[in-house]
């Protein structure tokens, strides 16, 4: 039995949560969400808890049934507490500013790059060199902050670029100089 998924999830207080035949919808204080689950999967909701089952030991029927509970965990603290995924800017001249909604990077290119959050996504810039991505969507906000990131990711050499919030990048030695 697989033991993430068969943990039951707890609805706090404030949550609402929604079973139509296989997909489920969660409202809460932050706002709502709904997902479709797979057919194999049985999802009830009793005594403020939320439990998933599976039908067999079947491989795919064990892989879905942690996942079923996972996707549904995460939507159930996305609806009350949310998500954020912060960013760091590494490097000389490069910045990050808000203007209106959009975010404008400046990262060595000849142009500035714009980029429209989506629906449900806020990021905001505390300073030139940070960036915090918040939303309630745990999927879409570690989708937007990899997007971010790709536009120049960390290099080996001088370690300049965006990277995530305590990442690591493993450098490199380079050329030897002279001797």
């Amino acid at each position: 039995m697989s033991r993430i998924g068969r943990a039951p999830i707890e609805i706090p207080a404030g949550v609402e949560v929604k079973i139509d035949t296989n997909v489920i919808e969660v409202k809460g204080p932050q706002g709502s969400l709904s997902r479709e689950f797979h057919p194999d999967m049985s999802v009830e909701v009793s005594e403020g808890a939320i439990t998933v089952t599976r039908p067999s030991d079947d491989k795919e029927h064990r892989s879905l049934h942690g996942l079923t509970r996972s996707l549904i965990a995460n939507m159930v603290q996305g609806v009350t507490v949310g998500f954020t995924r912060n960013l760091e800017i590494v490097g000389v001249g490069y910045r990050a500013a808000k203007q209106g909604n959009k975010l404008v990077l400046s990262l060595g290119y000849s142009h500035p790059i714009e980029l429209e959050p989506a629906p449900g996504i806020e990021i905001e810039v505390p300073t030139p060199t940070k960036i915090s991505v918040k939303g309630i969507d745990k999927e879409l906000v570690g989708q937007t902050a990899a997007n971010i990131r790709d536009f120049r990711r960390p290099e080996p050499y001088l370690g300049k670029g965006v990277r995530y919030e305590g990442e690591r990048v493993r450098r490199k030695a380079g050329k030897a100089g002279k001797a």
